[in-house]
């Protein structure tokens, strides 16, 4: 009797549990793993191709146990209204009672249609009747991985997260699957394995067997692979005492390099160079230019039609602006390239900062590929312990108006081929993604950034509102109650950081050695002063920002003429970028009506508020969301209002040095002073005195190793 009422209890127990459960929408812990591809892999579609193939088998696989509607046809045909979207485009027709047919030119255009349908249907947007045709805008889409690959010296460490895991290859791990897969399903069809500060180890036969076992792995993706490499390589593994690229013995080092290549990987896509920038080696080295670095590699690539991406992030210690060096290295060489150069071009003209104006390159190379560079890994937005949803950075430099040709000039137009009508075209985003948290990206929502990047590389016309829905959707929920404020707090936060880090046109005030913290303050007696906040911030007594005019560095002379007059104004510059141009007076009028000085602390303060804000929509929609990326994600709301806090605290108090004003009465006062603020030193390697020492007043302090940030 008492064993059958226990039992009876324990029954009741579960029951009752269960109903808890199905009440709560069945939120099962996740942890990120499975990205914006979590739909129930439990159908049994009805799916028929004309054709077999590797992508065409994935496709078919992906649709067969994921969509939910009726027969779907996979049509590969050379219809003029299909062949014109090109060799990835596609066309989907058909409706809901009688299903849809996808046609294409190729495998991938199946593919990528095939994600697109399952895309609509995650995001509850499948229409009754559909007529679609798509094709990418750029024709190479590419994640670049500042990853350790390659480094016989230091193949455990890792400069920007690790993804690749050499040492298990040619076996290939399940990772890369859902790498590829989560590429695919957004139109990324390119991946650079390696670091651009590359080893020259990567070109030996030892790495280019791991390199031909993970470009067999993703080619079913149409996803091709390309490398790094250290210009210097013929010098570096012994084989020349020069690297000159006037040298004909140099030239064919480099082309039978190529060929090897070639033999492990026959649909190799090419190499990215990083050359004379930051203490690598290049043309330069040897008395030459760019011009002739690129055209020596180009050479070695062309029989097999790959590419050479060559950075134009390159700059001296010299007294030229900083800004204006990329512009000076490579504008007077435009048209002199060979057609498979493409120079790859920070989105703006310093370095990814949380905002820039547009780098005066894109539309003043009119006879040479240009490609955007854009960084997903939030290296200037608090690394992984930030929400900083970052398709609004993106669409933000698209969109942006050159006026290279007149109105209507789009960033977009000067690098698709639409405007210059250049056959090479391609965008490029330095990549988040990692393989030491179970997310990928060490944030949830850092997720967005890689998603955000793809989906704008395959349509550039998408915004990035529309964008992040459709990640919310899929990643989260599709419920309104929670997609709506969380699209809207995704929408907010880029300019929430920049508010709370570097408002109106401040950049690089981060601490030294690394990108995390404040510290607009240092000196650092071996440092290059473009190394260090003072050099672009030039406070002094009588205002604040960098004169870029003429009457300073006249960078704002290397844009077209209708962004010159407007730039050059204090009274007409976009105020977003006005202490970026200008050396602007403490007392100068903003357009709000307050000064310079209150304006900044507003800006400060608002951007603390916004971030605080976030904190309290995220915990309202606990509800839609699994208890595990709740708590990961509340966890990290609250490291970024302390260091939003950090960042207001340090930076006004600094500036009112040279202010000498009060901060407005209205607003929040500074939680701590700028003589404590001053003992936080992240580059300290023995940091945990003083790390102890802020715990005491309340604050968490990063460690930073190695310019990176380390959870």
């Amino acid at each position: 009797m008492y064993q059958n009422c226990f039992f009876m209890n324990k029954l009741k127990f579960f029951l009752i549990f269960s109903l808890l459960l199905i009440g709560s929408s069945m939120l099962y812990a996740e942890d990120g793993y499975l990205l914006w591809l979590r739909a129930k892999a439990d159908a049994n579609a009805q799916v028929t191709a004309n054709k077999q193939g590797a992508s065409i088998d994935i496709a078919m696989k992906e649709l067969r146990t994921q969509w939910k509607g009726a027969a779907i046809q996979l049509d590969i045909t050379n219809a003029r209204n299909v062949a014109a979207l090109g060799k990835e485009g596609f066309t989907i027709t058909g409706d809901k009672s009688n299903g849809f047919t996808i046609s294409a030119l190729t495998e991938a255009g199946l593919l990528y249609g095939a994600y697109h349908l399952l895309r609509l249907q995650e995001t509850n947007a499948v229409p009754a009747t559909l007529n679609v045709s798509e094709k990418p805008s750029y024709d190479i889409r590419i994640l670049n991985h500042w990853d350790s690959f390659g480094m016989e010296d230091n193949a455990g460490s890792v400069f920007r997260g690790s993804l690749w895991q050499p040492e298990v290859l040619p076996d290939i791990p399940d990772f890369y699957i859902q790498y590829a897969r989560a590429n695919a399903a957004i139109g990324i069809n390119s991946t650079v394995l390696n670091n651009v500060n590359a080893s020259p180890a990567v070109l030996t036969t030892r790495w280019l067997e791991k390199v031909k076992a993970i470009a067999d792995a993703l080619r079913p993706y149409n996803i091709r692979v390309y490398l790094s490499v250290d210009f210097s390589s013929p010098v570096r593994l012994g084989e020349l005492n020069t690297g000159d690229p006037l040298d004909k013995n140099v030239q064919k080092w480099w082309k039978n390099k190529v060929d090897e290549v070639y033999r492990y990987v026959p649909d190799f896509g090419g190499f990215l160079m990083k050359a004379n920038s930051e203490g690598t080696s290049g043309p330069r080295d040897y008395g030459r230019t760019h011009l002739d670095g690129a055209n020596m590699m180009a050479d070695a690539l062309a029989p097999h039609n790959g590419i050479i991406m060559w950075r134009a992030f390159v700059y001296d210690p010299n007294e030229t602006d900083r800004a204006k060096q990329a512009y000076l290295e490579f504008q007077p060489n435009d048209g002199k390239f060979r057609p498979n150069v493409i120079v790859q071009v920070k989105n703006g003209p310093v370095d990814f900062q949380p905002r820039e104006p547009i780098s005066p390159l894109f539309g003043a190379m009119k006879k040479t590929p240009v490609m955007i560079e854009f960084e997903i890994v939030q290296e200037y937005f608090g690394y992984a312990n930030h929400l900083a949803y970052l398709g609004t950075l993106f669409e933000e430099c698209l969109d942006t108006d050159t006026y290279a040709e007149g109105p209507g000039s789009t960033v977009a137009k000067t690098t698709d081929g639409s405007l210059y009508k250049h056959k090479l075209t391609a965008i490029s985003g330095v990549a988040n993604v990692r393989r030491d948290v179970s997310n990928w990206c060490g944030h949830h929502f850092s997720q967005s950034n890689w998603y955000a990047f793809g989906r704008l590389a395959w349509n550039h016309q998408l915004s990035a509102e529309t964008i992040a829905e459709e990640w919310a959707r899929q990643t989260f929920s599709n419920d309104e109650a929670f997609v709506i404020p969380v699209t809207n707090m995704m929408m907010r936060s880029r300019e929430a950081e920049v508010d709370f880090m570097m408002p109106l046109g401040l950049h690089h005030l981060f601490a030294f050695g690394h990108h995390y913290g404040p510290e607009p303050w240092v000196e650092v007696s071996f440092a290059r002063p473009d190394w260090l906040p003072k050099y672009y911030h030039q406070a002094n007594a009588v205002g604040l920002g960098y004169d870029r005019t003429k009457t300073g560095s006249d960078a704002v002379a290397q844009y077209s003429p209708v962004l010159h007059a407007a730039y050059s104004n204090l009274e007409t510059c976009d105020e977003r970028f006005l202490l970026w141009f200008h050396h602007v007076p403490w007392t100068h009028k903003m357009r709000s009506g307050h000064t310079l000085w209150d304006e900044l602390c507003y800006r400060y303060d608002n951007g603390l508020q916004e971030v605080r804000d976030f904190q309290k929509t995220w915990d309202r929609i606990e509800q839609y969301i699994d208890p595990e990326r709740f708590a990961h994600v509340q966890s990290r709301l609250r490291i970024q209002v302390s260091d939003a806090i950090w960042w207001r605290d340090a930076c006004v108090l600094y500036f009112q040095t040279f202010a000498k004003r009060p901060i407005p009465y209205g607003l929040e006062r500074p939680t701590t002073d700028l003589e404590t603020l001053k003992m936080i030193d992240l580059v300290d390697f023995n940091y945990r005195e003083k790390a102890d020492r802020s715990k005491e007043r309340g604050r968490t302090i990063p460690k930073v190793i190695g310019g990176g940030y380390q959870e």
